[in-house]
C-alpha cells in the first residue's frame, strides 16, 4: 500500500468525491485538508453541492475542467462503486477510499483493472512527507 499511497501524493490534480459544505463533515475536512496543501488542485465533487468553501463544486468527474490524477472517496460504498466506474472510464488510476467508503464492488474493479488503491487508511493523519522522499 506504501506505493499506492505515494503514488496518490505525487498526484497532481485530486478529485474530492464526497466533499462536503458543513465543516464537520469529513469531506470538508479532507478537501480543505488537500487544498491547504498548496502541492495540488483539488476538485470537490458532490451532485447535492454548488460550492464547497466557496469554491464550485462538481456534479461529477465528468464535469471536472481536467482529468484528475487521483481520486479519493468520502461517500458510502454504494456511491463509490457507481463513481468508480466513472472513473476507470476515464482512464484515473490512482484511488483512496477514506474508511467506511469501500465497497467490494469498487475494489474488485480496481484491482481488475491494475489501478492503484489505499483502503482503511485516513487521510487526515496520513503526512505526504513521509511518502514522498
Amino acid at each position: 500500500m506504501r506505493d499506492s499511497i505515494a503514488s496518490f501524493f505525487r498526484s497532481k490534480v485530486i478529485a474530492v468525491v464526497g466533499a462536503s459544505r458543513n465543516a464537520n463533515k469529513f469531506g470538508n475536512k479532507v478537501y480543505h485538508r488537500l487544498k491547504g496543501l498548496k502541492r495540488y488542485r483539488v476538485y470537490p465533487v458532490n451532485p447535492l453541492a454548488k460550492a464547497v468553501n466557496g469554491d464550485r463544486c462538481y456534479h461529477s468527474l465528468n464535469d471536472l475542467p481536467e482529468r484528475p490524477d487521483a481520486v479519493i472517496f468520502i461517500t458510502p460504498p454504494i456511491r463509490t462503486d457507481a463513481v468508480v466506474r466513472e472513473a476507470l472510464g476515464l482512464g484515473i488510476g490512482v484511488f483512496w477510499m477514506q474508511p467506511g467508503a469501500e465497497g467490494p464492488e469498487a475494489v474488485r474493479q480496481i484491482n481488475e483493472a491494475g489501478a492503484e488503491l489505499v483502503c482503511g487508511r485516513c487521510v487526515l493523519i496520513t503526512d505526504p512527507k513521509e511518502f514522498l522522499t
